[in-house]
């Protein structure tokens, strides 16, 4: 009745509702972004008050804002001796430390106390946040807390410590290689699996090949296995399964013995292990279906399969005696049965990629008897997620295709269910081909009746494809195969109309298709199959059908006794209608009349040379062009036949035209081997999912590649490693579970009195950096401000440095100008053109339209803030008065306040007002803004005529950085120093040149290739410039540039951020040719890292927009 209080108490109970689930969360931290209160919070002497802000700024940080300017009030509070306090502030820190170098570094010394505290989740936070800075400058620091942690009690620590290695190792510090090595080395040979599963990420990461680390500690790596957590687990089986194959070589009962192709029963001559060798290998035959194929994988395995297919003639003659010395035996190597021992319960673990990783072990190193085991896993898995399913799906695939009988007894599981995505069934569809037998091609062919009637025709179709490929599979099957692919052919599969592509039409093409296969891999006996589709021909319309069925028609018109007698009146049939067939149906009527004419002798030469010429004819004024080049071809090809009246006798002057064409047309095609070119990587990897080598992919190693001497060379370099550092790691714990170091490193001698107290209370630990002692007199050592500069940052890096590392910088530029020259494209500030954006729309501005542009000039007021020009247009056909242009949040602030005073709080430099703007008249205002996020919009408020219209600010990335000066050698330089995780690189297209060079080719204007050069290098250059503030430091040309490629051609920006004045460098290559459209490769090296890839972003996106056609 009163439908009002429904809703109301409806919304009311919602609210409620929401109001208890929020009880004892944290959910309301993120109700209010822009809360005021967090800063009196963070210098609050309460803890729990500094809880409440910390929290706040990480709820903003999951929300994407940037709360970068609490970082000196968080860096405070990093002192705390509350536990929670302390990680908030570490989570924090982790977050911003690369922003904030400075600042980060001022606690290095904190975090160093941290490393000797007796608690040891504070420990390994303090490690995690050195860790995470990944600066060059502290890169020394770290690796000796790394170190130090390595020996830590606290299996937490330790663990913290692999996971820092990585992240050590990114930096590309030559000079940390060795110590990284070996701190691998002594966390493998640590008896907690979280630590040795943390240990064997890092392993894959940084050093992947020294496997004489795992030889040291194999027997307990393997002991360890199934107590490691999962993931480390999937790491952890490939390492094992390499080192195994490196060290000891593949299994002989394995099916990677198929790789001993040349060995012959005849070689009987050998020692009386080489002949149980070769017993064993024929015995791993039983059960392989196609001995050529698993071949292909197993060296697919070993050498990858771009190498595999590179030297696959010549791996065909390596000698027996070579590959039978790489091979050791499954059942008497100990160490081999030991990995498929401790990989066999995990067969049946929970994560299905461990399942897959243990599987791959069994597959390739396992008897061939035992590889069963790894099939109900597998089958198992097929229960899970739809994800797993098509991962598991995908292996499982490539096992039933080498070994068809190890899933036969189980093609239930893979039948296909109504919920399977399309995917899916593809994958059980061709793993049902592969594994059909006599006992079971019945049951499967049931099912695939059923699957031919699906709603589905693009699945319908891969059903029938599945048939032809059991009938090329197993041949004793291909009559009933047949029997059913010519039922498909009947009318009522035959419903499409000439031309058309319906779903019908194309199941059956594929019938038509998986049809021609089957009689190709025996004619004769499948001549009553082609003289069935000859009489449904005419029924047949869909071209591509067609097309196939003359082409079997002229492939085998000889075979048999009824085919010669009938194939003259099909070629009359079909020269009738030739006109009115489709394109690919002339191609083939046209080829099977040679065909026919070739193999015809007697009687009936004549009748085909008469139906040729005839057909040749027609082609001739055939309204398709490649039907007259056909026709043309094969009249020059044949004009042995053919004189001024026809076609006449043969002569004995065109013996090669003649020999030719029967090499042509003449040749049967030889059944083509199944699966020869296919792509096969290693069980459970990505590559095997994609199909190509993924990044990282990397094929097993050599057999036996990995000797005695590697293993005794790798055992004493650690050995004496640990000898010359041993001053280093000689760390211990005392009585109380804190860290001290035996070696001192020295201490801070500054004057903060803060820092002093908080040492003078950990007197167990040592600072790692002193700030004294980086070349400074000692009255200048308490100006930490001027050591944390950027300059005296740099120049500290560089005396720390390798000299030499100048000199290979002055090289790099050397060989560059060498290979590439300079080249000046001139002024260009003509043609810069700033994008304009609209602000207000006269539509709903009441006449008033407000565009803007961002300003390449630098702010009068702040150098953080951006100039945008903004310009107000009246028309209308009245007067409009009072124009002002205002932030939301200083709509509650007093107008005349400084900027001063609105420094927290706006974000916006409010502009002059306008007081009266005439119809017709533009004027132009300057404003000020700062945007707390370079992708959020600032939300405005215009009055005009005291009208209040809503308005947004969008952000242009590209004027976040002003424009800054340096030559190339400054460039390269800089640049060398920001490699790695600071460098971020995109490709797109680029077309803006060609509309300029187009214009001038159809003028004359563009008559050498310096012009066109040109104009793509100012086209490129205005293109950037009218989009990002930025400076342009050189243009380079290759020396050896060819006429009409611009490949090379490079220009280099350079700019720094606004907010903070880091660097950032751009590079954009071309590749191409000049008049067609290029390939921009846009490389950014910036600190910045999201900053950095949403600049990235932004340039591809007006690089690669279309240029916009003027009338």
């Amino acid at each position: 009745m009163f439908t009002q209080f429904g809703t109301t108490a409806e919304n009311f109970s919602s609210k409620a509702s929401t109001m208890v689930f929020r009880i004892g969360t944290d959910a309301h931290l993120y109700d209010d972004p822009d809360d005021v209160s967090i800063s009196p919070l963070l210098d609050s002497k309460f803890d729990s008050e500094k809880c409440e802000a910390l929290k706040r700024l990480l709820a903003l940080i999951a929300q994407g804002l940037d709360v970068s300017n609490y970082f000196p009030q968080v860096v405070k509070n990093v002192a705390s001796q509350s536990l929670e306090v302390k990680k908030l502030v570490y989570l924090y820190l982790l977050h911003y430390a690369e922003r904030r170098p400075n600042e980060a570094l001022l606690s290095i010394n904190i975090f160093q106390r941290d490393l000797g505290d007796q608690n040891p989740l504070v420990r390994a936070w303090a490690l995690r946040t050195m860790a995470g800075i990944r600066l060059h400058m502290i890169s020394p620091l770290v690796l000796v807390a790394v170190r130090k942690c390595a020996r830590d009690p606290s299996v937490y620590v330790r663990k913290c410590a692999a996971n820092a290695l990585p992240k050590l190792h990114d930096l590309r510090l030559e000079e940390n290689a060795t110590a990284i090595i070996e701190i691998i080395g002594i966390l493998l040979n640590d008896n907690s699996p979280g630590v040795v599963g943390a240990t064997a990420a890092a392993f894959a990461s940084v050093c992947p090949n020294n496997l004489t680390l795992i030889g040291r500690n194999y027997n307990r790596l393997c002991e360890i296995l199934p107590d490691v957590e999962e993931w480390g687990q999937i790491i952890l089986i490939g390492i094992l399964l390499r080192y195994v194959i490196a060290r000891y070589g593949l299994a002989k009962e394995s099916i990677m013995a198929s790789l001993l192709t040349n060995i012959s029963d005849n070689e009987k001559t050998g020692s009386e292990s080489d002949t149980d060798f070769l017993e064993i290998k024929r015995t791993n035959e039983i059960g392989i279906q196609e001995r050529e194929l698993v071949a292909i994988v197993s060296r697919s395995y070993l050498a990858g399969q771009d190498k595999y297919l590179s030297h696959q003639n010549n791996s065909d003659g390596i000698s027996s005696e070579h590959i039978s010395s790489r091979f050791t035996s499954s059942k008497n190597d100990e160490n081999v049965k030991i990995l498929l021992q401790c990989t066999s319960p995990l067969l049946w673990s929970r994560n299905s990629a461990v399942v897959l990783a243990a599987a791959g072990v069994h597959w390739i190193m396992a008897p061939v008897e035992d590889i069963s085991k790894i099939v109900k896993p597998l089958l198992f898995l097929l229960r899970s997620s739809e994800a797993s399913t098509y991962v598991v799906l995908c292996n499982i695939q490539v096992f039933a295709k080498v070994m068809p009988s190890l899933f036969g007894p189980n093609i239930n599981d893979f039948f296909i269910s109504s919920s399977d995505a399309y995917q899916v069934k593809t994958l059980k569809l061709e793993i049902l081909s592969s594994i059909a037998t006599d006992a079971s091609i019945s049951v499967i062919f049931q099912e695939f009746q059923d699957y031919v009637r699906d709603p589905d025709r693009r699945f319908a179709a891969d059903t029938v494809a599945a048939i032809g490929l059991c009938a090329k599979r197993n041949p004793q099957v291909a009559h009933t195969c047949m029997e059913g692919l010519l039922a498909l052919t009947s009318s009522k599969y035959i419903n499409s109309t000439s031309g058309s592509m319906g779903d019908e039409a194309v199941v059956l093409i594929q019938v038509i298709a998986s049809i021609k296969d089957i009689i190709k891999q025996d004619p004769p006996s499948h001549e009553n199959a082609i003289i069935f589709l000859i009489r449904n021909l005419d029924a047949i319309k869909v071209p591509m059908a067609r097309a196939m069925i003359v082409w079997i028609v002229g492939e085998y018109n000889s075979i048999g006794n009824i085919m010669p007698k009938m194939v003259p009146v099909i070629l009359r049939f079909l020269a009738r209608g030739f006109p009115f067939e489709s394109i690919e149906a002339k191609y083939q009527i046209l080829n099977a009349a040679v065909k026919v004419l070739l193999n015809t002798k007697g009687g009936d030469f004549h009748t085909a040379k008469s139906i040729l010429c005839y057909v040749i004819e027609l082609a001739k004024f055939d309204l398709n062009y490649d039907v007259r080049d056909r026709a043309r071809v094969l009249r020059k090809l044949l004009s042995c036949y053919f004189s001024s009246n026809g076609l006449e006798e043969k002569t004995n002057n065109n013996e090669l035209q003649l020999l030719l064409a029967e090499h042509i047309f003449g040749e049967k095609i030889k059944p083509s081997t199944e699966m020869i070119n296919n792509r096969f990587y290693l069980p459970g990897s990505l590559s095997q999912i994609v199909f190509h080598a993924a990044m990282g992919y990397d094929p097993l190693p050599e057999p036996c590649s990995l000797t005695e001497s590697d293993m005794v060379k790798g055992l004493e370099g650690p050995s004496q490693a640990e000898g010359t550092n041993s001053d280093v790691d000689s760390g211990s714990f005392n009585e109380e579970g804190s860290y001290y170091s035996e070696d001192s490193v020295t201490t801070s001698t500054g004057t903060d009195k803060e820092s002093a107290a908080n040492e003078s209370d950990n007197n167990n630990t040592d600072s790692l950096i002193n700030f004294s002692d980086v070349g400074k007199p000692q009255e200048e050592a308490n100006d930490h401000s001027d050591f944390m500069s950027k300059g005296a940052l740099e120049s500290w890096l560089d005396d720390n440095d390798n000299p030499g590392s100048s000199q290979n910088v002055a090289g790099v530029d050397n060989n560059e100008k060498i290979s590439s020259a300079r080249i000046s494209i001139g002024d260009i500030s003509t043609r810069i053109k700033p994008k304009i954006y609209t602000l207000l729309d006269p539509t709903n501005g009441d006449g008033l339209k407000v565009v803007y542009k961002y300003s390449s000039e630098a702010s009068t007021i702040s150098p953080s803030l951006i100039s945008v020009d903004i310009f107000f247009e009246n028309c209308s056909s009245h007067q409009m008065s009072k124009l002002l242009l205002t932030d939301e949040v200083s709509e509650l602030l007093d107008q005349g306040s400084s900027l001063e005073s609105q420094k927290d709080g706006s974000i916006f430099v409010p502009m002059e007002e306008i007081t009266i703007i005439e119809p017709g008249q533009t004027i132009k205002r300057v404003i000020h803004v700062h945007f707390h996020h370079h992708l959020l919009p600032l939300k405005l408020i215009l009055w005009c005529t005291d009208q209040k219209h809503p308005v947004k600010l969008r952000p242009d990335i590209g004027y976040f950085v002003r424009p800054i000066t340096m030559n190339l050698d400054v460039f390269s330089q800089k640049e060398s120093q920001l490699p790695g995780m600071f460098e971020y690189t995109r490709s797109c297209s680029f077309t803006y040149h060609l509309a300029e060079l187009g214009n001038d080719d159809k003028d004359g204007g563009v008559s050498s290739t310096k012009d066109s050069f040109l104009i793509i290098c100012k086209s490129l250059a205005s293109k950037m410039l009218s989009n990002a503030n930025l400076h342009l430091v050189s243009v380079n040309m290759p020396v050896d540039a060819n006429l009409n490629d611009a490949s090379g051609l490079c220009l280099r920006f350079s700019g720094e951020i606004l907010s903070n004045s880091i660097l950032c460098l751009i590079s954009v290559t071309l590749d191409g040719k000049c008049f067609e459209p290029l390939t921009a490769s846009i490389k950014i090296n910036c600190e910045e890292t999201v900053f950095g890839l949403n600049l990235l972003n932004r340039i591809v996106n007006f690089l690669g927009e279309p240029p916009q056609l003027t009338s």
